[in-house]
C-alpha cells in the first residue's frame, strides 16, 4: 500500500487497541493457578504483569518517535508479527524463567495502543480529537471488559495456555485487518529523527504537556494498581474462582465505557480541562468510598468492584482528554507525545502493579490496594488543578 493519507476504518484503531489490551489482562484470573504450576509465589508470577508493563514503557518510549518517522503502518505490522512469535513461546514455556522471557517480549503489541492516539491526532484538532479518542477507547474498552471472564473461564476447561493461544489467534486475524486497512497518515512521509529532537526541547518545557501527562499516568496508576493486586484480593480475601474473578473484572471496564461515551459526546462542548477535572475527582470519591467501606469492615466484592467501577467512569473521562491535550502541544510530534504520555502512564502503572503484588500478603486483606490506588487518583487531581491554575496565571491581565 503507498504511503498515502488514507484514514483507517474507526474499526481497524479499535482493534488494534483491543489486541493490546487482551494481551494485558485476559490471563490475569489465571495468575494464582499459574504461580502453582511454575511452582513459584505469587509475587514472581505477578511479574508477568507489573514487567510486561514496565517493558512496554520502554516500547512507548522507542515506537513513538519510530512512527513519527517511518509511518504508522509500518510499526503496526511489525509490532504485530513480533508478537505473534512471542506469544508462541509463551505457551511452550517449560519454566517460569523461559514464560517470562516471553512474556516481556509480548510487549511489543504495547505500540498498537499509541499510535490509533497518534492516528486520531494526525486527523482531528483538539476538543475533536479527544472526542474521536473517546470512541476509539469506548470500543477498545469491550475487549478488556470480555477477556478476564473468557480467560476465567478458558482456565478452567483447557487451562491457562488456552488463553495465549487466544491472543495469538487474534492477533493474526488483526494482522490481516491492518495490512488490508491502515493507511498511512504521516504528513510528508514523516519527521527525521534530527528535526524531532530539534523539537524535544519545546515539548518538554510546555508545563501544559507534563501536567496532562501526570493527569493521565496517576489516573491510569489506580487502574494498573488494581491490575496486579486484584487477582489476589478476588482468591485470597473474597476466595472466588478464576471465572468469577474474571466476572468481576469487567466492573472497570463498564464504568470505562461509559466514561468514553461521556468524552465523546461533551468534550468538544466542555472542553479537555473540564473533562479531565471532572474525571479526576470522579475516581477520587469513588476509590475513597471504597476505602473507607474497607476501614470499617464491609468487605464484600458488590462493595470493592463497584467502587472500582466508579473509578474506571472516572477514567473513561481523564484519559481521551489527557491524551488529546499531550498531543495538542506539538501536532508534529503527535506520536512522540503519545508514546511519552503512554511510556510515563505505563512505567508508574508497572511500579503500583508491583508495589500492591508486593503488599498484599494473606492476612493483608484489599485495604494496601485501595490506598495506594487513592493516593494515585489524588495525583491525578492535583496534576490537573496545576494545570488549571497555571493557565488561570497567564490569562490574568498584568
Amino acid at each position: 500500500m503507498s504511503r498515502t493519507r488514507t484514514a483507517p476504518h474507526l474499526l481497524t484503531l479499535v482493534v488494534l487497541s483491543g489486541v493490546s489490551a487482551l494481551s494485558m489482562n485476559v490471563f490475569l484470573p489465571s495468575l494464582p493457578g499459574m504461580a502453582r504450576d511454575f511452582d513459584v509465589d505469587y509475587g514472581v508470577m505477578q511479574l508477568s504483569v507489573s514487567a510486561y508493563i514496565g517493558a512496554s514503557a520502554v516500547l512507548q518510549l522507542l515506537g513513538g518517535p519510530i512512527s513519527d518517522r517511518f509511518g504508522r503502518r509500518p510499526v503496526v505490522l511489525w509490532s504485530l508479527v513480533l508478537f505473534l512469535l512471542a506469544t508462541i513461546g509463551t505457551m511452550l514455556a517449560g519454566d517460569i524463567t523461559t514464560f517470562l522471557i516471553f512474556r516481556l517480549l509480548q510487549s511489543v503489541i504495547t505500540v498498537c495502543m499509541l499510535v490509533p492516539r497518534a492516528v486520531v491526532r494526525d486527523l482531528y484538532d483538539g476538543d475533536r480529537a479527544a472526542s474521536m479518542l473517546g470512541y476509539v477507547t469506548m470500543g477498545m474498552a469491550v475487549v478488556p471488559m470480555m477477556a478476564p471472564v473468557f480467560g476465567g473461564v478458558l482456565d478452567e476447561l483447557f487451562g491457562w495456555q488456552a488463553n495465549f493461544a487466544v491472543m495469538g489467534l487474534l492477533a493474526l486475524i488483526v494482522l490481516a485487518i491492518a495490512w488490508r486497512d491502515m493507511g498511512e497518515t504521516v504528513r510528508d512521509g514523516g519527521m527525521s529523527l534530527r528535526r524531532q529532537m530539534a523539537n524535544y526541547p519545546i515539548l518538554f518545557r510546555s508545563h501544559r504537556f507534563w501536567g496532562y501527562c501526570l493527569a493521565a499516568t496517576l489516573s491510569s496508576g489506580a487502574f494498573f494498581a488494581y491490575l496486579g493486586g486484584a487477582p489476589f484480593v478476588g482468591d485470597q480475601v473474597f476466595g472466588l474462582t478464576p471465572a468469577q474473578v474474571g466476572y468481576w473484572f469487567a466492573a472497570p471496564s463498564i464504568g470505562y465505557i461509559t466514561g468514553n461515551f461521556i468524552s465523546a459526546r461533551n468534550s468538544t462542548r466542555l472542553g479537555l480541562n473540564r473533562m479531565i477535572l471532572i474525571g479526576a475527582i470522579t475516581c477520587l470519591v469513588a476509590l475513597t468510598v471504597g476505602l473507607l467501606a474497607d476501614l470499617a469492615g464491609h468487605v464484600r466484592p458488590l462493595i470493592f468492584f463497584g467502587a472500582i467501577a466508579t473509578m474506571g467512569l472516572g477514567n473513561g473521562m481523564v484519559l481521551p482528554n489527557a491524551n488529546a491535550g499531550m498531543m495538542s502541544i506539538r501536532p508534529e510530534l503527535a506520536g512522540t507525545a503519545s508514546g511519552l504520555g503512554g511510556a510515563l502512564a505505563v512505567a508508574g502503572g508497572a511500579a503500583l502493579s508491583a508495589l500492591a503484588g508486593a503488599l498484599l500478603q494473606p492476612g493483608s486483606g484489599a485495604t494496601p490496594l485501595l490506598t495506594i490506588m487513592c493516593c494515585s487518583a489524588f495525583g491525578s487531581l492535583l496534576a490537573i488543578a496545576w494545570v488549571y491554575h497555571r493557565e488561570r496565571r497567564i490569562m490574568e491581565p498584568a
